[in-house]
């Protein structure tokens, strides 16, 4: 008995949880579809008299907001596919294959995880600005803009990240090694073993690295903000910031744009959500 008041205890803290969660999400929604008055009205309307659909497509038009999605798509796909493929090498080589320093490699790749992200951000940029022959520069990086405004920057820096290889170590480490061996013994190569036996035996690092690089490169922010100036290099973010004007804040288009911002996360969310839970639930399992 006092089990299963536990268990319901546990259960209406957790819907509870689930409930101050979705409540901005819902919230958003709702003020989406509201006209231009109740959205501004005081005290707040809670629920409109009126659903306005037209603000979705009146924001598409608003800002080249097409232009947006595909350039975020554009880059959150390209910052996948890069970390998945170097990630997964590097992780079976730390993990797997028997060389000098390796552990002072991986050591070094923890200690880039505990940098914070905005120290990084002046350097990163200076060696995008000084890149060698882009933008004007010579080949000693002067003279011109290197990588900025362009997508050299907004693709190459972040591509791979030490969490990636991190979490794909932690999984190759979990496999038995009787499968390399036996692999050997049929006579398959060290790129062989890596690509056939043992990659598709992570399913949950790849699934849970592909949602955490989309969902970084989707939301990021500050980055692109910095090294573009470009409209037609904007991203989606970036491109929201279009409906708050000096004068007024169009706040039923900045809803309806941040609706659809978000929803590419939740389909993408919905289709990983078992590998995802999966991946961190056995990471570092040995």
């Amino acid at each position: 008995m006092r089990g299963k008041a536990s268990k319901t205890l546990l259960h209406l803290v957790l819907g509870a949880g689930a409930v101050i969660m979705i409540v901005p999400f819902v919230w958003m929604i709702i003020s989406s579809l509201k006209s231009h008055a109740e959205i501004s009205a005081y005290p707040p309307v809670l629920w409109p008299t009126e659903w306005v659909w037209s603000n979705y497509p009146n924001a598409m038009s608003f800002a080249p907001f097409g232009t947006y999605f595909r350039n975020s798509l554009l880059i959150a796909v390209g910052h996948t596919v890069i970390n998945l493929a170097l990630a997964t090498m590097a992780g079976y080589a730390l993990a797997r294959v028997p060389f000098r320093g390796r552990t002072v490699i991986f050591m070094a790749i923890l200690a880039t995880m505990m940098i914070p992200t905005y120290t990084k951000i002046v350097p990163q940029y200076l060696i995008a600005k000084g890149m060698p022959f882009f933008g004007g520069n010579d080949y000693l990086g002067r003279g011109g803009y290197g990588w900025l405004d362009s997508w050299w920057v907004l693709i190459i820096p972040g591509a791979l990240t030490p969490f990636a290889i991190f979490m794909f170590r932690q999984f190759y480490l979990s496999l038995p090694t009787e499968l390399e061996e036996a692999a050997r013994i049929d006579g398959m190569g060290e790129f062989a073993i890596f690509g056939k036996v043992m990659t598709p035996l992570v399913k949950p690092a790849i699934a849970t690295v592909a949602l955490i690089t989309f969902e970084n490169s989707w939301n990021n922010f500050l980055w692109p903000l910095i090294v573009t100036t470009r409209d037609d290099l904007r991203v989606i973010q970036v491109g929201l910031a279009a409906f708050q004007q000096v004068e007024k804040t169009e706040w039923a288009y900045l809803m309806a744009g941040s609706t659809l911002a978000t929803v590419p996360m939740i389909v993408l969310f919905l289709f990983t959500q078992r590998y995802f839970v999966q991946g961190f639930a056995t990471a570092g399992i040995k």
